[in-house]
């Protein structure tokens, strides 16, 4: 179990790019969580899949000598989903239909988070050197919140300071 967890099901086998693999499919599965549910759902699944990610990148790196394999990707799964925070928020607060899920937010908060993913800058790279599942995991939530914070300030100025 911790293995399909870790991998999302045998995408982190996929190549190259495992991680790019990894934080397509969570665009999918985010936008399958926000239709059923909105902002509240995919928030949660969030929360507890950073959780279920933890432990099973712990199960999976238990004695091993690299502590984050590429083949683990529910971290860039987790990360994607914060990247995509502000646009299925901002769906959600405005009571949009949960099946638009505008194309510019989405692939905004795509390249951003894989960019934030592969640079690390700052922080990113700090958690990234961090050893252990939590390293494994931080660096792609720090990585995740940057992309949000990109995402909201292209919102602003697209959506505020633009139509204006």
């Amino acid at each position: 179990m911790s293995r399909l967890i870790a991998t999302l099901f045998g995408i982190g086998y996929l190549r190259p790019g495992p991680g790019t693999w990894g934080s397509a499919a969570a665009i999918a599965l985010a936008y399958l969580l926000h239709v059923a549910g909105g902002f509240p759902l995919l928030a949660l699944a969030t929360v507890g899949l950073f959780g279920l990610g933890w432990w099973a990148t712990e199960r999976e790196t238990r004695g091993k000598a690299d502590h984050d394999p590429s083949e683990i990707v529910v971290d860039e799964v987790v990360g994607q989903w914060i990247a995509l925070w502000p646009l299925s928020f901002g769906m959600w607060h405005i009571g949009a239909d949960p099946w638009i899920f505008p194309y510019p937010g989405w692939i905004g908060a795509f390249v951003m988070f894989r960019l934030f993913d592969i640079w690390k800058p700052g922080p990113v790279g700090w958690a990234d050197r961090r050893k252990g599942p939590m390293g494994v995991m931080l660096d792609d939530v720090i990585a995740g919140m940057l992309a949000a914070l990109v995402v909201m300030a292209a919102a602003l100025l697209s959506h505020g300071v633009l139509m204006r």
